[in-house]
């Protein structure tokens, strides 16, 4: 990374008038965010926030970055890209101290500008530096926002993110005998959304969770410190024994005393039911149910409600493996890896020709004839958003010599966005929408969007099904982008969130 990186007080950054970055026109839901945190002293804080990140980098391959404190002071390296494009090893070898805080980025709030890449810094009033980083978004953002500016914090003129501005909010109130955990216990109450953080003042670790709980966080303990991480998956990389998920309304604070921990808010369980379908890593655990199990377990349910007459099951790789190992243990149909995608195909700073674009999928995945060729395929994958990728799959296997493509979908249809962390199209570009009209016949829906996609059948698992397989109760999650029921409440002054609104109005009337 030579001659990209500045110094500004006590943050390293990059440079910001760097504009090699594009996002390559995906198709697929984005993740939302990452975020870790630990306190060790005496260990290399941030290579274990680095390999933390790095089994993170699933939630979010736009950004990322790193603070570390040593009780002093601290210093902060970020930028856009991979987490392998961004640190070295001589950039983790000048982030020394106790504690450390990362993030990798999805943009949902604020957008694809450098500027709000996490973690965040801030130095108080009382000279207290303050990083933080946010997995989640904020329905109340216009209103932090507004506070913030009002106070003279942020620009009321620049459009930020909403982790701008709870940065800038607590980071203002550590002042006159208040610490942070003062500061964090007035502020956090008055955060509304989703949202789990972590942040630092270079001395003590903090992690924070909404009362819904929307988003996971866990805490994990080491030899001679304690984790905190988005997903179980980064406890088992940096060998931490998982402890718990950190409650939804409860704030930690983790320093030499241990962990304390204090109630902002009451628990009332809403978690995201996409975190079990496509988000989280498959050999994560969310509240005490294996990311893994659950989907290989949808696969089955999947094959009791779609039969489909057909020679092999194949996935799309990688979401759409453990659905499909369950639909064909569940159907008595061999199970086989048709397609081959390509693990280093992810965000990348180098332009397709316009040639080279027209190819689309080819870049991701590309079939293995000899398994397809003549053969009725029952083809599992994870979701449908806008249906793009599924139609140019088709096309793709249909080309390679499959006689049937049958398309079974480890979800129901997407009809709504999410306001709260996943950055889906909006209402007109979800396929469940467009293809259909207004009508709101089930049946019609699912004809619609297999016709749009070019499938000789389509089939997709029932909400209740779906739900049934997580274990968890069904008044505890969300489900938002199926069935249109927002728990949290939509976002203030967002033009998506008034649409979808009016829509829910109509569709209610």
């Amino acid at each position: 990374m030579t001659g990209f990186h500045t110094k500004v007080g006590h943050v390293v950054f990059m440079d910001p008038s760097r504009t090699d970055f594009d996002d390559q026109g995906e198709t697929e839901p984005r993740e939302e965010c990452g975020v870790f945190g630990v306190w060790a002293p005496g260990e290399e804080v941030a290579k274990l926030t680095y390999f933390g990140l790095f089994a993170l980098q699933h939630r979010g391959q736009e950004a990322a970055g790193i603070a570390v404190g040593d009780g002093e002071r601290i210093v902060v390296f970020k930028d856009m890209g991979l987490v392998s494009q961004i640190f070295d090893e001589s950039s983790l070898e000048a982030l020394q101290g106790n504690v450390a805080i990362g993030h990798t980025r999805y943009s949902t709030a604020g957008g694809k500008k450098w500027e709000n890449v996490q973690p965040m810094f801030r130095t108080s009033p009382d000279g207290t530096d303050v990083a933080l980083g946010h997995n989640g978004n904020l329905i109340n953002y216009v209103e932090l926002h507004d506070e913030a500016a009002d106070r003279g914090l942020i620009d009321p003129a620049v459009v930020s993110s909403d982790t701008a501005a709870i940065t800038a909010l607590l980071a203002e109130d550590v002042a006159d005998g208040r610490s942070v955990l003062d500061a964090a216990r007035a502020l956090l109450p008055r955060v509304k959304g989703a949202f789990c953080l972590t942040f630092t003042d270079g001395h003590t670790l903090y992690a924070a969770r909404d009362p819904q709980g929307v988003r996971p966080l866990v805490l994990g303990r080491l030899d001679r410190g304690w984790v905190v991480a988005s997903e179980t998956c980064a406890l088992d990389i940096v060998g931490a024994a998982f402890v718990r998920e950190i409650e939804p309304g409860e704030l930690v604070a983790i320093d030499e005393s241990g962990v304390r921990t204090i109630r902002f808010a009451e628990t009332d369980h809403k978690g995201c039911i996409f975190e079990y379908v496509y988000l989280a890593r498959p050999d994560s655990v969310i509240r005490g149910r294996s990311v893994n199990a659950t989907r290989i377990e949808i696969g089955r349910r999947l094959a009791r409600e779609y039969p489909a007459d057909g020679d092999i099951v194949i996935p799309v790789p990688e979401s759409g493996n453990p659905a499909a190992v369950g639909y064909a243990r569940e159907s008595g149909i061999p199970f086989g890896q048709g397609l081959v995608k390509n693990a280093y195909v992810g965000r990348t700073f180098i332009q397709p020709s316009q040639t080279l674009r027209q190819l689309g999928i080819r870049l991701k995945l590309n079939p293995l004839r000899e398994v397809i060729a003549g053969k009725k395929l029952i083809v599992v994958d994870d979701s449908i958003v806008r249906g793009n990728t599924q139609r140019a799959l088709i096309r793709m296997l249909r080309e390679a010599g499959a006689a049937e493509v049958h398309v079974r979908i480890a979800s129901p249809p997407v009809k709504w966005p999410c306001f709260y962390g996943i950055d889906f199209a909006s209402p007109g570009e979800l396929i469940a929408n467009a293809v259909t009209g207004s009508d709101d016949n089930e049946a019609a829906v699912v004809e619609s969007i297999r016709s749009a996609i070019g499938a000789d059948s389509l089939g997709f698992v029932s909400i209740e099904e779906m739900v049934e397989a997580t274990e968890q109760p069904a008044d505890q999650l969300c489900r938002a982008c199926f069935d249109g029921k927002y728990p949290l409440g939509l976002p203030q002054g967002n033009p998506n969130a008034d649409l979808v609104d009016n829509l829910l109005k109509a569709q209610n009337s």
